[in-house]
């Protein structure tokens, strides 16, 4: 069996140029959006926030949405070690 190898068309963005290509919304806004409540979420800046596990139970007859849950976020020289779930 042959092996072919494949050339990607065009090349593909780091993570950092993905962030950087459209402009941060606040989490407030965001969790607003989400339905969650100021008092179910901690901040940490204007970016980035933890979200009490009781919002779950207050919205569990809402439709379900994705979620990602990101495990690790420093990948070694070799792409190693970034994890995510859907």
């Amino acid at each position: 069996m042959a092996t072919r190898k494949l050339t990607p068309a065009q090349k593909v963005p780091s993570d950092i140029e993905i962030a950087q290509s459209v402009p941060s919304l606040p989490i407030m806004e965001i969790a607003a959006d989400a339905g969650i409540l100021p008092e179910e979420i901690d901040l940490y800046g204007k970016y980035k926030a933890k979200v009490s596990l009781n919002v779950r139970e207050r919205l569990k007859d809402k439709p379900n949405g994705k979620y990602v849950d990101v495990t690790a976020i420093t990948p070694t020289p070799l792409g190693e070690g970034k994890t995510t779930k859907l």
